[in-house]
Order: C-alpha cells, then sequence, then structure tokens
C-alpha cells in the first residue's frame, strides 16, 4: 500500500510542481541557452531501482567536459569549472528540479536515496549496495539533507592536500551509506513528509541541526570527520 500511495502523491506532486514552476524553469532555460556553453540540460547514467541504470536530468551547471577535468565526478566549493549562473542554480538547488521529469515518468521518487554514478556508488559495503536502492532514488533523502554542504567538505578535504576520491570513500561514503541503511528501517510516509519539509528548512537555515532533533536515531557522526 506505501509503494501504490507514494507513486500517487509522486505523479502529483511532480505534475503539480512542473505546471506552477514553468514560470521559473523557462527563464533558466533561456539564461542557459544564452550563457555558459548555451547547454540547457545535463543527462547522465545514474543508479536506480534495483541497481537498474537510467538517464538523470539535471539543468547543466558546469563545463560540459567536466568529468574529464581536474576533480572529475567529484564537485567542491568554488569548483572552477561550475559556470556563473551554475553556480546560482547549485547554491539554490534548482539544477536539480528537472528531475521532476524523471519523478513524473517513474524513475524516480520524491524522497529516496540520490542516484550515484558508479564511481561514488562503488565505495559502499557490499550491504549498502544490496540494499539501497530496494526503493526508487529520491530527489531528495536523508542523505542530501544530512550531507547539504558535501561540496565544501569536499572543498576542506582537498585544501588539507587529501585526494577528492579518497576523502569521499572514506568520509562521506560510509555516513552516508549508514543514514541509507536507517532510511531502509523507518521507510514510510511521515518520513518521507518530513524529509521533504527538512528539505526546504536546511536550505533556508543551513546551519540548522534540526533533522537531529526529528530524527533522534539517526547514525552517530564522527566529529573528527564530518
Amino acid at each position: 500500500m506505501y509503494k501504490i500511495v507514494k507513486r500517487f502523491f509522486d505523479i502529483l506532486l511532480s505534475g503539480v510542481a512542473i505546471i506552477m514552476l514553468s514560470p521559473l524553469l523557462v527563464p533558466v532555460m533561456i539564461i542557459l541557452k544564452c550563457s555558459g556553453e548555451h547547454d540547457i540540460f545535463y543527462g547522465q547514467d545514474r543508479i536506480g531501482y534495483k541497481n537498474r541504470h537510467f538517464k538523470i536530468l539535471k539543468f547543466a551547471t558546469m563545463l560540459r567536459d567536466s568529468p574529464n577535468m581536474a576533480g572529475g565526478l567529484h564537485t567542491t566549493h568554488g569548483d572552477p569549472r561550475v559556470l556563473p549562473f551554475g553556480r546560482f542554480l547549485r547554491k539554490t538547488k534548482m539544477n536539480e528540479l528537472p528531475q521532476l521529469f524523471n519523478i513524473f515518468l517513474g524513475d524516480m521518487s520524491i524522497v529516496g536515496p540520490r542516484p550515484l554514478v558508479d564511481k561514488t556508488f562503488a565505495p559502499y559495503s557490499d550491504e549498502v549496495k544490496a540494499n539501497i536502492y530496494n526503493v526508487k532514488p529520491g530527489l531528495t533523502g536523508i542523505g542530501s539533507v544530512v550531507f547539504r554542504d558535501e561540496e565544501t567538505l569536499l572543498s576542506d578535504c582537498a585544501k588539507k592536500g587529501m585526494d577528492i576520491d579518497e576523502a569521499y570513500a572514506k568520509i562521506v561514503s560510509p555516513y552516508k551509506g549508514a543514514l541509507e541503511m536507517w532510511y531502509q528501517r523507518h521507510i514510510g510516509l511521515w518520513t518521507d513528509f518530513m524529509l521533504i519539509f527538512l528539505t526546504a528548512w536546511v536550505i533556508v537555515f543551513p546551519d540548522s541541526q534540526l533533522t537531529f532533533k526529528v530524527f533522534k536515531d539517526l547514525p552517530k557522526r564522527n566529529p573528527a570527520s564530518i
């Protein structure tokens, strides 16, 4: 029943959001077409439901050849590959809005683990890999809310001389995996609706610890590394 109700809300909310946000989406598309490298959308293969790949859709915010440049698939705070208008889109998370179409078509859900590329999926433990996508990947989720400042974290690691891939594998991946396993154990409409609320909350109040007050049994963080 949960899956049926969740799919109903995914279709309803994504459809309404696409219609209501059209006055915002259209100007963004025009600006992207007239600036940067004139790309509007960026499509990338991601891991989805039951570990099957699908094409995720985002607004183009970085140089076209970014994956082959320094930094690879990881983006750091102040990354020079990010285009000027792209910085605004990424800061406000508006670059993720085209995924509303992924949700409407059924590749994604509003709430769930973020869909990863193979390289960032690889550091997860076998247990996480086997279970994380037993639900559809989401536009937002517990990992997205807690790691809202992931770019800054990776940037700080780089400044300390740590390889970004190594920092992701040793610092980000283990804790994010634990968070996603927590979500698997707490799946429900209340959890999903609270994560939608918290996503908006941390955008407005990025330093807030409300997430840990709402979900008091979240896996403990290591203050020394996160």
